[in-house]
């Protein structure tokens, strides 16, 4: 029972619970030890009607609520985060931008193959001296005529380099007056002259999701591919960063429950001095307290999904959650490895990778301190 939940709920966590532990784990870690980013799967988290999952039907979505979409990204990542982080990114930061400040053209154009799991979505933000200031972005367009120019780099980009790329949102300096600078955001399809997208390899977590480089040399879009009004391009990405939080949140949730759930089984099963580990004290608290944290992290994150569900602020709630879910998803894998012992620093069980995926969380779509800058702010600080 929670109040957040209706049977619809039930039954997208069942659905999607089932695909995760049939599709996904039977090959996650093989995916992870290549660094293979599998156009498979995306196609059958799309034929599950994963991608999109918000949208109205008329653009191929399947009108859920956000808690809905939330819900099916915890579950993914409860079996593995790649494939949390390419639905996650996908819908998020690619998809929700295009349809809150997309013109209709522009949905019409891109919404519908975005959610079918046979395209993929970038949000071109972070650059290398722009990370938690993405004002420092040098990235820089120039009008010509009816078009734009940009010239620039991306760097840390979900979803960017394989071959099922569409195309991605960029944020570009538009103008700079008196030492201010203006943003505006554009479209950049696959395909057009002077972007090149390098994929990025040697990763430590998310082995099998697509990292890239973006680098764009007198790269000429129309401006018809502006997203939003000119002077807008900070709104859009700070305004879809808040629904990404929830996002990453949903990813720490379920790479908690994971690994609390891995933890869990093994010290059943484990026998030390006579008796299985979960028997000891020491441990039963360590799984107790894992368990406590995890139910919190699911309150406060679906509190913040219904808050928006339901029209309602919630830019601090979303702060809150993926600051909160991100850390206890750390402290959750740490402590599940420490319960495999040496066990859980070996490939060979599942428990390494959850503990290796945790660490972007605290780190992407604003690391902890950022967030807590925002609840800060929130709060009157």
């Amino acid at each position: 029972m929670f109040p957040y939940f209706n049977d619809e709920h039930d039954i997208i966590r069942k659905a999607v619970r089932d695909f995760a532990e049939r599709e996904i784990k039977p090959l996650a870690a093989e995916l992870d030890e290549k660094e293979e980013f599998s156009i498979e799967l995306t196609g059958k988290m799309g034929e599950m009607g994963l991608f999109g999952m918000t949208l109205p039907q008329k653009y191929g979505g399947q009108n859920t609520d956000y808690l809905s979409y939330i819900i099916a990204v915890e579950e993914l990542a409860r079996v593995d985060g790649s494939h949390a982080a390419t639905l996650a990114a996908h819908n998020s930061l690619g998809v929700g931008p295009l349809y809150e400040f997309g013109s209709e053209e522009q949905k019409a154009k891109y919404l519908p193959g975005l959610c079918s799991g046979k395209e993929l979505w970038a949000f071109g933000l972070t650059e290398s001296n722009a990370g938690s200031d993405s004002r420092a972005s040098k990235t820089f367009a120039q009008k010509k005529g009816d078009q734009w120019e940009i010239n620039g780099s991306k760097i840390f980009i979900t979803n960017g380099s394989s071959e099922i790329c569409a195309g991605v949102t960029v944020q570009a300096v538009t103008n700079i007056s008196k030492g201010k600078k203006e943003f505006s955001t554009f479209i950049v399809e696959k395909g057009t002259l002077g972007w090149k997208a390098k994929s990025m390899h040697g990763k430590m977590m998310w082995r099998a999701s697509d990292t890239s480089e973006m680098f764009f040399d007198n790269c000429m879009v129309s401006q018809r591919n502006m997203l939003g009004k000119r002077g807008m391009g900070s709104k859009v990405m700070l305004k879809t960063l808040d629904s990404g939080r929830l996002s990453i949140a949903a990813m720490g949730l379920g790479c908690a429950q994971g690994a609390y759930e891995l933890a869990l089984a093994y010290a059943k099963e484990r026998k030390q001095f006579g008796k299985v580990l979960s028997k000891f004290q020491a441990i039963s608290f360590k799984l107790a307290d894992m368990a406590l944290k995890i139910e919190l992290a699911r309150n406060i994150l679906y509190k913040a999904c219904w808050l928006k569900d339901t029209g309602r602020v919630f830019g601090k709630e979303a702060a809150m959650a993926k600051l909160y879910c991100s850390e206890i998803a750390k402290e959750v894998a740490d402590e599940a490895v420490q319960i495999h012992g040496g066990y859980g620093l070996m490939k060979e069980y599942p428990v390494e990778r959850f503990y290796r995926d945790q660490r972007l969380l605290q780190i992407g779509e604003g690391t902890s301190e950022i967030q807590r800058l925002v609840i800060s702010r929130y709060i009157g600080c």
